[in-house]
């Protein structure tokens, strides 16, 4: 992250940036009865990157995501994820990720580790980042993009519901696949 974070710095010597909801999103794949991929999101992201220019290590990361945001594009499908079948939205409305370590695995990319909490379980996960890039806006604030990927077990995280199909297999698959793209905002 040490091209992203070298601009503006707070009195503590660090530069926080926010991220732009508007142009982040969190995205996810699973398998559907062992034949097919369904994909969806979530809308809404609120999040921020604290970091030092001269320690990229010590950066840190916090993403918030709504449950409630879930868009498959089937009504009746986003409804049962927010059940507490899967998410359960009522009691738990956001899924909270904050950075432990980030490290360095080549140019632009690393890996950050953090907590992911996910229905009140909070577990150690592990993303693969990369920095998309810096730019000025048209407005002249400063703005850095990551992707990043990651592959979950649902079930670590209590979302356990499944049915048996008559054939073999599930109607949904254990695995996850997680992809977030994330635009940050230097605040001023």
């Amino acid at each position: 992250m040490s091209e992203a974070i070298s601009t503006s710095q707070t009195a503590a010597g660090t530069e926080v940036w926010e991220i732009d909801p508007a142009h982040s999103q969190a995205d996810f794949a699973v398998r559907h009865m062992m034949i097919s991929t369904v994909r969806g999101r979530f809308r809404k992201m609120t999040g921020k990157l604290v970091g030092s220019p001269d320690r990229p290590d010590q950066a840190s990361v916090e993403l918030s995501i709504d449950v409630d945001s879930i868009d498959t594009a089937e009504p009746q499908r986003d409804q049962h994820l927010r059940s507490a079948d899967f998410f359960d939205a009522e009691h738990h409305p956001t899924l909270d990720f904050k950075s432990r370590r980030i490290e360095p695995v080549g140019e632009g990319r690393y890996k950050v580790t953090g907590d992911l909490t996910m229905r009140g379980v909070t577990r150690e996960v592990t993303v693969d980042v990369t920095f998309e890039g810096r730019v000025k806006d048209p407005w002249g604030n400063e703005r850095v993009g990551f992707s990043g990927e990651t592959r979950l077990n649902r079930k670590d995280w209590g979302l356990n519901w499944n049915a048996i199909l008559e054939a073999g297999g599930v109607v949904v698959s254990d695995e996850v696949r997680v992809n977030v793209q994330a635009e940050f905002v230097r605040k001023s």
